[in-house]
């Protein structure tokens, strides 16, 4: 049994804000990541530019440096190690949270995949990139099926249906067919989404005006086979040649997991906390990050939540 005055759970960067801020205040403290460092932002794209620049990325005050004008996936994932090093946080990685339980004393019993803890506040920092939203269809599970993307050289000459409006949709369906794929585009929506990346945004108008990638507007897939993939269009029925499939349907927050830490979960899978102190309904569970969204995945991201971790920690020192 290892005692600590804060749990946090995950090593994202709006977790690592929070274990800086717990060092600032001389408070013992723990991150447990399933996965490793910075797990969702290691299993983005290889190649992915963020919309933010890197002075909006930042955390603990350290500077973050890149040549160009918005930082990729590759320089944010070496940034946050290094302030992992520079604040020598102490973070336990591979190692998966299974239950938490708080007890008569008001300590919060935390039980892993390697040990047990005892902590007077936990945090929950887990963001929501590691639950695709599936769609239900018969082919999801086949091999060539993939909700998370990451390097476009596999899908050199190709045939490639991209599902999805938004970046890591459009992203996938550029990067792959300027390595020879022949990339088929289904959108569910009538337009391109509304959040892609405004530099990206007239690149994948153009390549569909000129008819390097075919897309289907309005569209949905019904069924994927070995070699097939068929498409409700519009216009009736598609059935076309198929290698792979890059599903990016969206993703959602654990709320299993939050449901089974004792969150109160409101509509829309909305979970409870006070947006001043960002503590849940239980006293001494606090949110943080992206996962305060619930299915709302495009209100919180890194550069807007960094406050979190300051809000909580002057609210555990008002406690004091």
């Amino acid at each position: 049994m290892k005692d600590y005055d804060v749990l946090i759970i995950g090593a994202g960067p709006i977790g690592m804000a929070c274990a800086i801020e717990a060092k600032k205040a001389g408070l013992s403290y723990v991150i447990v990541e399933k996965g490793a460092l910075v797990n969702s932002l290691y299993n983005y794209p290889v190649f992915m530019t963020f919309f933010s620049t890197s002075q909006r990325l930042e955390i603990g005050d350290v500077p973050f440096v890149s040549i160009n004008p918005k930082p990729n996936r590759n320089e944010a994932v070496e940034y946050y190690r290094r302030v992992a090093e520079k604040f020598s946080l102490n973070i336990h990685l591979f190692e998966r949270v299974e239950k938490v339980r708080k007890e008569a004393d008001g300590l919060f019993d935390v039980g892993t995949s390697k040990t047990t803890y005892k902590a007077k506040q936990v945090i929950i920092a887990t963001g929501f990139y590691d639950i695709p939203l599936l769609m239900d269809i018969p082919g999801e599970t086949l091999p060539k099926v993939t909700h998370y993307y990451k390097d476009p050289h596999l899908y050199a000459f190709q045939n490639v249906v991209v599902i999805g409006a938004n970046n890591s949709a459009i992203d996938a369906a550029l990067e792959t067919y300027r390595k020879g794929a022949k990339v088929t585009l289904v959108i569910r929506r009538g337009e391109i989404g509304s959040y892609v990346k405004y530099w990206v945004r007239p690149d994948i108008e153009n390549r569909i005006k000129e008819g390097e990638i075919t897309a289907y507007f309005n569209s949905e897939v019904l069924s994927i086979t070995p070699d097939q993939v068929r498409i409700k269009t519009p216009e009736g029925e598609q059935v076309i040649e198929n290698d792979f499939v890059i599903a990016m349907t969206g993703y959602q927050p654990d709320f299993g997991m939050l449901k089974k830490l004792g969150v109160e979960m409101g509509d829309g899978s909305q979970p409870f906390y006070d947006p001043e102190t960002m503590e849940s309904n239980l006293p001494g569970l606090y949110l943080a990050g992206v996962v305060c969204g619930g299915m709302d995945t495009h209100k919180w991201f890194i550069e807007n939540s960094r406050v979190h971790a300051e809000q909580i920690f002057a609210h555990i020192a008002a406690q004091s």
